[in-house]
């Protein structure tokens, strides 16, 4: 009797083998820096610029929906000049 197993050289690498940023191998006695629940990272500096880049993209992502909203209730065109972004809210830092 036989089972299919798949192929072994297809198999993904386990995600903590290495740096999520810089794929540097992570050590099996060193400390690794956690993103997300599920991210590593070999170091602090690592994981600081991925944060970085999600923030700056998460931020370019808001300022795309909120303008095309905004311009959707723009009702007199000669207006659109002296608009103004306002931004309110609340912002939470983990």
């Amino acid at each position: 009797m036989s089972h299919y197993s798949g192929c072994m050289d297809s198999q993904k690498p386990h995600f903590l083998e290495a740096c999520f940023l810089c794929r540097k191998p992570l050590g099996y006695n060193s400390d690794i820096f956690m993103y997300r629940g599920n991210t590593p990272f070999c170091s602090k500096e690592c994981r600081q610029e991925q944060i970085e880049v999600d923030e700056s993209t998460r931020k370019k992502s808001w300022k795309m929906s909120s303008s095309s909203s905004r311009s959707t209730r723009n009702s007199d065109p000669k207006d659109s000049t002296s608009n103004k972004t306002v931004r309110t809210g609340t912002v939470a830092v983990a």
